[in-house]
């Protein structure tokens, strides 16, 4: 069929041409907008999942709606390598440009003290060419948000922030992906000021998406995180919405599946939907007419396979060394030994203590390589004792790389 047509969109952080699955979600966020708005109590909000299921699409679309009811927002990427404070100054920058303040002289007060939280970071006595400049032509605020300490500045910084929202009868709302990127420090400040934010009934949100491990690592930063995020979890698609990810986007370009069709993409696609997508770019490009038939899934199968392995698991793959990749291996292979079936689930959960047993070495002998690979992101821990890909399907992958 005509590749210019082609409707999926296979992509990091691409939004599909049909969003499936994430109504619920989308409905929640529209009644938190309102009640904040309205200065009823509500909590920030945390999206979890594995790679590959649509958290960054879910918080951009979440972003649009508060744009759309006039909320001031502002978006950043977490990385391990980075303090908050810059970053999140610039999310705060776009959100206060967002909210429209009739008032400069409030507006400018705001930004100055933005300025100041970003410009403590490089120290008083930094040089010119070291300083944050974000194009911030207000003047410093001195004595507010600078103190040193992340969490006295963001609670000072976030609440002046609010206060502006709070007079134009809006509010604000900061988008962070990655969240578990975030430093220990960054993550308790950032605890700290939404439960002084709860408490004063001002109108600022912060709505985080990481890895199923991000409530651990809240709740070991606030004991109180637990009540202070609602946590939404997000996962691969049921059927009826893997089949509308599918149908809506081909029905606009006058093309169908059949039913043997679309039941065969489940099976190959296991509801995820970065796997949807990308079986659906190679069925649409393979496929010689309408409607598309469970023959042209199986013909174009090896070439959507071939797409996931350097895209998808083979990027995260070469990011490994080759004791990490070892180990890697050891984990898909003790997944397979831990089922009863001789098939692993999607995450490929595992004791370190069977992935030590597969390597025949001990498990603090591997600690090395298990700790670097949680900070590349490429395994996370649930639980104690336990780890577990972060990518579905990535021990399959591994097999058939062996």
């Amino acid at each position: 069929m005509d590749p210019i047509r082609n409707p999926y969109a296979p992509g990091a952080g691409q939004r599909p041409p049909e969003l499936a699955g994430r109504d619920e979600q989308l409905a929640a966020f529209d009644v938190v907008l309102e009640r904040v708005a309205r200065g009823r109590p509500e909590r920030s909000l945390v999206l979890t999942g594995l790679r590959g299921v649509g958290k960054t699409v879910l918080l951009n679309a979440l972003r649009s709606a508060a744009v759309r009811k006039g909320w001031g927002t502002g978006k950043l990427e977490a990385r391990p390598d980075q303090s908050l404070r810059r970053p999140l100054s610039s999310a705060l920058h776009q959100a206060v440009r967002e909210l429209g303040h009739p008032e400069q002289g409030e507006t400018e007060h705001v930004l100055g003290v933005i300025r100041s939280f970003a410009q403590r970071e490089a120290g008083t006595d930094a040089k010119l060419r070291d300083k944050w400049s974000p194009g911030i032509a207000a003047p410093v605020v001195r004595g507010r948000a600078d103190s040193g300490d992340v969490e006295i500045d963001l609670v000072e910084l976030l609440t002046d922030v609010g206060g502006l929202a709070a007079d134009v009868g809006k509010g604000v709302a900061v988008f962070i992906d990655e969240m578990q990127d975030l430093g220990a420090d960054d993550v308790s400040a950032l605890c700290a000021a939404c439960h002084e934010l709860s408490q004063n009934g001002l109108p600022v949100i912060v709505v985080g998406a990481g890895l199923p491990h991000l409530p651990a690592v809240l709740s070991a930063s606030k004991s109180y995180s637990e009540r202070l995020f609602s946590y939404q979890r997000i996962d691969r698609l049921s059927r009826e919405a893997a089949d509308r990810a599918l149908v809506a986007p081909a029905e606009e370009e006058e093309a169908t599946f059949t039913a043997d069709a679309l039941a065969a993409m489940y099976d190959a696609t296991r509801g995820y939907p970065y796997f949807i997508q990308a079986y659906g770019r190679s069925v649409w490009d393979l496929a010689p007419r309408t409607p598309i038939t469970v023959d042209d899934i199986a013909v174009a199968g090896p070439e959507a396979e071939a797409e996931l392995a350097v895209g998808f698991f083979g990027s995260r793959y070469e990011r490994a060394t080759p004791a990490e990749r070892d180990y890697l291996r050891a984990m898909a292979d003790a997944a397979v030994a831990a089922s009863d079936d001789g098939v692993d689930d999607p995450v490929g959960s595992v004791a370190t203590a069977d992935v030590a047993a597969v390597l025949g070495k001990k498990p603090q002998s591997l600690s090395p390589a298990r700790d670097s690979l949680l900070k590349k992101g490429l395994i996370y821990s649930g639980e104690r004792g336990r780890i577990a890909f972060t990518v579905p399907h990535f021990g399959r992958y591994l097999r058939t790389q062996a």
